[in-house]
């Protein structure tokens, strides 16, 4: 069976459920400001048989743990990534599907990671859990079900991860476009809740990364992500994206986007702007490029 490497429908989950394929389920559900509400939440309803990836302790390094890079949401070391894997009874073999009830802003972290990882077969699934819901699909509630351990073996990045120092050298030059996925205030530094400076990285482009999906919850068709993203890059060549964010997780959405449009794959910065405006040196821009 062919993997599913960006969406899944409600419906064909549900098929591969029936099917002989070994499948993981992964709950991301977050509250970036309350994030002991995932755990109450996936406690009150999630698909049957999935397990919970959470922001903070699953998918983020925490000190004393080394991180990849800065921000508030670091990336863990890949090591520690495919031992918590192989916690969750998830192997090379097997097919990821990841969602959350969230708009997709949390769940495409941990597709991303798997990606970064060399797994291949990793889906959002669309719509989350409402969409699952609707369609009549199993909920459990309760603590997260037990499997046997697995084994993950990490491979060869198959998206490109970028640091501080790779964009501040790139800075300006055509082969770097620049994507932020934060509110148009935040990017324009009219107001910023979370990090100590207001403002943007210079040169970067506004998309904020909830003008992917239609008012139901679905991502857009690929012609209308496609003509979005062509109007936004205004011929710059997609290759040269680099997606950001607040702490790298909320710019997933607009990566995943690119994909499903065939305008990718393309980079990511995961410190995003939390990283960048506390690096010294490190130049801010304000209002709209």
């Amino acid at each position: 069976m062919k993997p599913y490497t960006t969406l899944i429908s409600a419906a064909q989950l549900q098929t591969l459920l029936e099917s002989p394929q070994s499948v993981r389920i992964f709950d991301c559900t977050s509250a970036l400001m309350d994030p002991l509400l995932a755990d109450t939440q996936y406690a009150e309803r999630h698909i049957a048989g999935a397990v919970q990836a959470h922001l903070d302790r699953d998918l983020s390094a925490k000190p004393p743990q080394p991180a990849v890079n800065g921000g508030r949401h670091p990336l863990p070391q890949p090591e520690q990534l495919a031992q918590w894997l192989g916690r969750m009874g998830f192997d090379n073999q097997m097919q990821a599907v990841v969602y959350d009830r969230n708009g997709a802003n949390y769940c495409g972290r941990l597709w991303w990671m798997l990606k970064w990882l060399g797994h291949e077969a990793v889906a959002v699934l669309d719509g989350g859990l409402q969409a699952w819901e609707a369609a009549g699909g199993a909920v459990a509630s309760g603590p997260a079900p037990q499997y046997s351990l697995g084994r993950f073996v990490p491979g060869a990045p198959l998206l490109p991860l970028l640091q501080t120092h790779e964009i501040h050298e790139r800075l300006g030059q055509s082969g770097q476009t620049l994507i932020d996925a934060r509110a148009g205030a935040r990017y324009r530094g009219e107001e910023e809740p979370l990090d100590p400076v207001a403002g943007h990285i210079p040169g970067a482009l506004n998309r904020p990364f909830g003008q992917n999906l239609t008012a139901e919850g679905f991502f857009k068709p690929a012609p209308q992500l496609r003509a979005e993203f062509e109007a936004l890059l205004a011929g710059r060549p997609p290759h040269t994206v680099i997606h950001h964010c607040g702490s790298g997780v909320s710019a997933v959405p607009n990566l995943l986007a690119m994909m499903i449009a065939g305008l990718g794959p393309t980079g990511l910065y995961a410190g995003s702007w939390s990283e960048w405006c506390n690096t010294p040196g490190m130049p801010c821009a304000t209002g709209a490029e």
